[in-house]
């Protein structure tokens, strides 16, 4: 079975933009425009890797790790943004997430932790 690599973002070109790199890796990628959409989706169970923004409107990126993290499940977590403070980092590294990367991030550090998340290296 193909891994699916759930994104979730407010800002479509990011979306559009990780989702063709997600599938050019072989991957199947999913798209939410917002915490709320991917946690009403019902995809978290089969989600092998979250890629989620920090700050978007609503629901926030690390909340929503929360959120996912009381129900029991858990998956990888690659965090972005642009607004990274070592405050954030600090919390969502205690929750478990693999990278809070800053936007822009390089192509190749994407392409490692999806590896790392996914647990196979990728081409």
């Amino acid at each position: 079975m193909t891994p699916v690599v759930a994104i979730v973002d407010d800002d479509r070109a990011v979306r559009n933009a990780l989702a063709s790199l997600v599938r050019s890796l072989g991957l199947e990628a999913h798209m939410f425009a917002s915490a709320e959409a991917f946690l009403a989706s019902g995809e978290a169970n089969a989600t092998s890797c979250l890629v989620s923004d920090v700050r978007m409107p609503g629901m926030s990126g690390v909340e929503m790790h929360e959120t996912l993290l009381s129900r029991g499940i858990r998956p990888a977590i690659i965090f972005i943004s642009a607004y990274a403070t070592s405050a954030i980092e600090a919390r969502t590294s205690a929750n478990g997430a693999l990278v809070l990367l800053p936007k822009p991030f390089q192509t190749g550090d994407m392409k490692h932790w999806l590896s790392v998340a996914i647990g196979t290296p990728l081409i």
